[in-house]
This record gives structure tokens, C-alpha cells and sequence, in this order.
């Protein structure tokens, strides 16, 4: 007899574990219209911040390519006068570095002065190429989870709002469902927040890393001119 009672109360806490289990598509279909509005949003958000982070780490993988010869092939043909052969060999080459080059080998002939101007006009050129749409992941990343916790609020006032109606008489089982199937959102948020967040300082990292490139071939190409021919 007390074996039966102990098989009978396992299985009644089964069965009770298995209706409290709910996926992930309930929690956000029970949270009523307001949950799925910003459930969908926040699903765009998170695909706009994939596209943009993963967009830019494949602009800027190819930005940071250059053969390791390039200034010493423009050294040589800047130091020989061939000029135009080093022209050819930026066109040839499609990174940023060249283009700062690029734009300093036309200005040559001119004061030290006018030629470093012109690379650091360019060089603010090719930055904001980098950093293109890079802000707007920084904008996912801070306005994700407040949408959510703003999906949290009006779960929140719906649920004290069925509270207040019923004459004290609702049921706490509905309320309290209603309560956590609405911090589905700010779960959300969250998570669509720290993706764009890591996302967006990862990018600020690597974009530091060519610019810090961009200006030490810059600074190499200013102290080629400055040399005595």
C-alpha cells in the first residue's frame, strides 16, 4: 500500500512538472499581443545586428590585408623617381594603406606639410568607411533591453489590471503566468543587448587595429619624402 501511494505521488509530480513545462514559442504566444509585438521587434533588432557585425568583420578582415612588401616596392620606385609605377602598384592594391599612399605619392612636390594633410583627410576618409553602420549595433546593444523591460511594464500593468477588475477574486495561478510569460521580454532583450554589446566592442577592436596600421605605413611613407633623394 505505501509503495502504490509513493508510485502514485511520483507520477502526480510528473505530470505536474510536465504542465508547468512550456516551450519558448508559448511563453511568448501566452504573453498576449504586447509580448509578441516586441518579441518580433526584438527579433529584427537581433538580425539587423547580425548582418551589420558580421558585414563589417568581413569588410574589415579584407581592409587589414596587405602584402608585407607593399612600402618596401614603394620605397624603391618613390627613391628610383618612377612615380607612376608606384601609383599603379596602390591602384593595384585594395586596402586602405594603399589609398593613403595613393594619395600621398600624387601630392609629392609639394611642402611636407600639404602632403600629410591630404593623408590624414583621406585616412578620415577610409575610418568612417570602417565604422560604417557600426553605431547602429551600438544602438541595438542599449536600446534592446529596454524594449524589453518596456514588453515587462505592460505585461505587468495588464496582469495588476485583470487583478484590479475581478474584485480581488483573480486567480494567482493566471496572474503569475502572465507576470513571468512577460519577463520573456526583458529575457530577450537582454540577450539581443549583450549580442549587439559584444559584437559592437569586437569590431571597435579590430577597426582600432587597422587605423593603427593606416597611421604607422602613414607615418613611414612621410619619413620616406622626408629622406635625402
Amino acid at each position: 500500500m505505501i509503495l502504490f501511494q509513493e508510485a502514485t505521488q511520483e507520477v502526480a509530480e510528473e505530470v505536474l512538472s510536465e504542465e508547468k513545462t512550456l516551450s519558448v514559442i508559448d511563453l511568448i504566444v501566452n504573453g498576449g499581443t504586447a509580448s509578441v509585438i516586441i518579441i518580433a521587434i526584438l527579433f529584427v533588432l537581433l538580425f539587423v545586428a547580425l548582418y551589420i557585425y558580421f558585414e563589417r568583420v568581413f569588410a574589415i578582415k579584407a581592409a587589414s590585408k596587405i602584402d608585407k612588401n607593399f612600402m618596401l616596392q614603394i620605397r624603391d620606385h618613390v627613391s628610383n623617381g618612377k612615380l607612376e609605377a608606384a601609383k599603379i602598384l596602390c591602384a593595384q592594391t585594395d586596402s586602405p594603406v594603399a589609398r593613403l599612399t595613393e594619395k600621398g605619392i600624387s601630392r609629392i612636390g609639394k611642402p611636407l606639410e600639404d602632403i600629410n594633410k591630404a593623408i590624414e583627410n583621406a585616412g578620415t576618409l577610409e575610418v568612417y568607411k570602417l565604422e560604417k553602420n557600426v553605431s547602429i549595433l551600438a544602438t541595438v546593444a542599449g536600446a534592446a533591453p529596454m524594449i524589453g523591460f518596456l514588453g515587462t511594464v505592460i505585461g505587468m500593468i495588464i496582469a495588476f489590471h485583470q487583478m484590479a477588475t475581478s474584485g480581488g477574486q483573480a486567480e494567482m495561478g493566471q496572474l503569475a503566468s502572465g507576470i513571468y510569460t512577460a519577463m520573456t521580454t526583458t529575457v530577450a532583450g537582454l540577450v539581443v543587448g549583450i549580442i549587439a554589446y559584444i559584437g559592437y566592442n569586437h569590431l571597435v577592436v579590430r577597426t582600432d587595429k587597422v587605423v593603427h596600421n593606416m597611421e604607422a605605413n602613414a607615418v613611414e611613407f612621410l619619413d620616406l619624402l622626408d629622406e635625402p633623394m
